[in-house]
């Protein structure tokens, strides 16, 4: 399953690993998203949410 916010659809995006000699290799950066219960349009669902969506109260939690 992948890790995107249901609300938004944010997910994970790509960037670059910089060290102090400045050589980049490429990485990944994590949306921060976490398994939530909550109410959609009056029924009960369970799904990653993530925590920008969260705290604007763009979901009810139940």
């Amino acid at each position: 399953m992948s890790r995107v916010c249901s609300i938004c659809g944010k997910g994970q995006t790509a960037g670059n690993n910089v060290s102090h000699s400045h050589r980049k290799t490429k990485r990944t950066f994590s949306a921060n998203v976490q398994k939530v219960t909550y109410k959609q349009d009056g029924k009960v669902t369970t799904d990653y949410v993530c925590a920008r969506c969260l705290k604007s109260d763009k979901v009810e939690r139940v």
